[in-house]
C-alpha cells in the first residue's frame, strides 16, 4: 500500500466516561470482538485470575479500576485501530488530557442509570475545546435506566451540538427487548451475552412488523413513537458536521452482555476520520508527508517490572517509522535509534517493523524521553498542547529506611517524568521532596507503586502549600531577586521548570504586587514553554 492509503486506513480514538459508566468493559468487548482476544477479563470479578485486558497495574487489579491510560492497537475489517482507554477517576484527569492529544476522535460511554456525570462533563469539554469529534455509546440499558428521551437532551446540552440516534432501546431493564437500528430499518433482539462472543444475532425488519410488537408489546409501541416523533424533529446526520465536531451519533446497549458492541465497532470505521494534520510551533504537520514525525505523549515505567523499564508512547504525526531508522529529539538535540520498538495489546507487547500516521508506538528508554519530546528525521519541531496543570494538594515525603533514599529518588523521577504526579525539589538544599496532585487518590497509588515498583516504603505527609505557579519573566535579573527573596518557596519539577509554592491565594497576590516583571502560569506544555492564568486571575 501506499502511505497515504495506510494513513487513510488508521483510526485513533480515545474512550472517555466517568468511573463506573463501563468504559473498562466496553473497551474489553471491542476487543472481544475485532477478534484481538478470544475471551473478556470480568473487571467485576476483582479477586478473580482474570482482570481487564486493559488494567495491567496491580493497584488496578485490587481496586478494579483504572488509574493509567492502556493503548490497543486492533485490526477490524480493513482498519487498524488504535483504542486507547483512558482512567475515569477525576484524580487521573491529567493523563486523560494528555491522551486526548494523541487522537483523533473520541467514543463517549453515558451510564443510562446516572446521564452526563461530572467527569464526563470534563473531559468532553477538552474534546469540544480542540473540535474531537465524539460517538457517544449509552450504556447499561439491561438495567432499570432513565428515560432515553431525557438522556438524548441531557447529552445535546452538555456537549453543546446535536445528538442524532442510530438506534433506539426498546424497553429497559428487565423488559429490555433490544434496540432499532433506525438507518437500517430493523430491530436487534436483546439476549444476554457472554465472555465469549456470539454471533447468531436475531433480526427483526420495520417499525411495522407485527411479531415485534407482539412481542414487545408496549414497550415497542413506544419506541416506535419516539422513533417516529426523532425522525421528524431530529436533524438528519451530516458527516462533516460530526467531523467538525457539531453533532455526535448515539448508540444505546449494553457492554456487559455483548449489545451493540458490533454496533460501535462498524461506526468507528465508518464514521471516525483518519489522522488529521498535527500543529507545532513550527509550522502545520500533514500526516501524509513522507518524513517521520511524532511527539511523546505518555510515559509509563516499570509496564515490565522484571526489568525497571520505561517506555515513551510516541504517536506519530507524519509519514512512516521504520526500526532502526535515526531519529533527532527536538528537545535536545541528541539522535537515537531505536531498535526494540514496540505495539500493545495493553501490557502484551509486540516488536514492530514500521508505523504510520496516526500509530501509536512505545520505545523502551532510559530518561531520554520526556512528555512533549518531538522525534524527527531532522526537522526542528515542537508539538503544541500536551498540558501540564498546577497542582492542588501537596504532601512531603521522605523515606523510612535512610539507606533507600537512592531508590525513592530514582523511583520519584520515573514517576514524575510519566506525569503520574507531579514531583517538586525545593532550592533549599536538604529539604524534602514535595509531591503535587490534582486529587488525593494521586498520593495512593505513588505510594503503592513506590513500595511495589520500587522496594521502597515511604512517608508521604500533609504540607503547608496549597497552590503553585510555574513562574517566568522576560528579565533574567528580577527573576533571580525573586527566587532569592523567596527561596523557601521556590522549587523545581521533574523537567527543571521554576515554581512558586504558596499557602494562601492572598500570599500569591502580594507577590505578583511586589514583583510585576514575574509572570505566574497554571500549566505548562512542555520544558521551555509554560502559559495559563496570570496574577489578575491567580487567585
Amino acid at each position: 500500500m501506499s502511505l497515504i492509503q495506510e494513513v487513510d486506513r488508521r483510526r485513533t480514538f480515545a474512550i472517555i466516561s466517568h468511573p463506573d459508566a463501563g468504559k473498562t468493559t466496553l473497551t474489553e468487548k471491542l476487543l472481544l470482538y475485532a477478534g484481538a482476544i478470544q475471551i473478556a477479563g470480568s473487571v467485576k470479578a476483582r479477586k478473580a485470575s482474570r482482570h481487564a485486558s486493559s488494567d495491567w497495574m496491580e493497584i488496578e487489579k485490587q481496586r478494579g479500576i483504572s488509574v493509567a491510560s492502556s493503548v490497543m492497537q486492533i485490526e477490524y475489517r480493513h482498519c487498524v485501530i488504535n483504542l486507547l482507554d483512558t482512567p475515569g477517576h477525576q484524580d487521573f484527569s491529567e493523563d486523560t488530557y494528555r491522551v486526548l492529544t494523541a487522537v483523533d476522535s473520541a467514543l463517549m460511554v453515558i451510564d443510562a442509570a446516572n446521564g452526563v456525570e461530572a467527569q464526563t462533563i470534563r473531559l468532553l469539554q477538552v474534546c469540544r475545546a480542540r473540535n474531537t469529534p465524539i460517538i457517544t455509546f449509552i450504556n447499561k440499558m439491561d438495567r432499570e435506566v432513565r428515560d432515553p428521551l431525557d438522556l438524548l437532551a441531557e447529552v445535546e446540552g452538555h456537549i453543546g451540538m446535536d445528538a442524532i440516534p442510530f438506534s433506539w432501546p426498546i424497553g429497559m431493564g428487565h423488559h429490555f427487548g433490544g434496540v432499532f437500528d433506525i438507518r437500517r430499518d430493523r430491530m436487534r433482539v436483546f439476549r444476554g451475552g457472554q465472555e465469549r462472543r456470539e454471533d447468531h444475532d436475531e433480526f427483526l425488519q420495520g417499525l411495522d412488523n407485527a411479531d415485534s410488537e407482539r412481542r414487545f408489546g408496549d414497550a415497542f409501541t413506544r419506541a416506535r413513537e419516539e422513533i417516529t416523533l426523532l425522525k421528524g424533529a431530529a436533524p438528519v446526520f451530516d458527516h462533516q458536521a460530526f467531523l467538525a465536531g457539531r453533532q455526535t451519533p448515539v448508540f444505546f446497549g449494553s457492554a456487559i452482555n455483548n449489545f451493540g458492541v458490533q454496533e460501535i465497532l462498524e461506526a468507528l470505521v465508518d464514521l471516525a476520520p483518519p489522522p488529521g494534520p498535527r500543529q507545532a510551533l513550527e509550522r502545520e504537520v500533514r500526516p501524509d508527508e513522507p518524513k517521520f514525525s511524532g511527539v511523546v505523549f505518555k510515559i509509563q515505567a516499570n509496564m515490565d517490572p522484571a526489568h525497571r523499564d520505561r517506555v515513551a508512547f510516541v504517536r506519530v504525526s507524519s509519514g512512516k517509522f521504520t526500526r532502526g531508522m535515526h531519529l533527532r529529539v527536538s528537545r535536545t538535540g541528541k539522535e537515537i535509534r531505536p531498535g526494540s520498538v514496540v505495539s500493545f495489546l495493553s501490557q502484551r507487547r509486540e516488536l514492530l517493523d514500521e508505523a504510520y500516521a496516526g500509530d501509536i508506538i512505545g520505545i523502551p528508554n532510559h530518561g531520554i524521553l520526556q512528555l512533549g519530546d518531538a522525534l524527527t528525521e531532522g526537522e526542528n519541531l515542537h508539538f503544541t498542547g500536551l498540558p501540564f496543570f498546577a497542582p492542588e494538594l501537596f504532601q512531603s515525603v521522605e523515606v523510612k529506611d535512610p539507606l533507600r533514599i537512592k531508590q525513592l529518588r530514582t523511583g520519584l523521577t520515573q514517576l514524575g517524568e510519566e506525569g503520574a504526579i507531579q514531583v517538586f525539589r525545593p532550592e533549599v538544599a536538604g529539604g524534602a521532596l514535595l509531591l503535587g496532585a490534582i486529587g488525593q487518590l494521586q498520593f495512593e497509588v505513588v505510594a503503592h507503586r513506590l513500595r511495589t515498583e520500587y522496594n521502597v516504603d515511604a512517608r508521604l505527609t500533609p504540607s503547608r502549600y496549597t497552590m503553585a505557579r510555574w513562574i517566568t519573566s522576560k528579565n533574567p535579573k528580577a527573576m533571580r531577586k525573586f527566587v532569592q527573596a523567596n527561596i523557601a518557596n521556590i522549587a523545581y519539577d521533574v523537567v527543571d521548570a521554576a515554581a512558586f509554592l504558596v499557602s494562601s491565594p492572598a500570599q500569591l497576590r502580594v507577590a505578583g504586587e511586589l514583583y510585576p516583571d514575574i509572570e505566574f502560569h497554571t500549566m505548562r506544555e512542555h520544558a521551555g514553554r509554560v502559559f495559563g492564568e496570570n496574577l489578575a486571575t491567580a487567585g
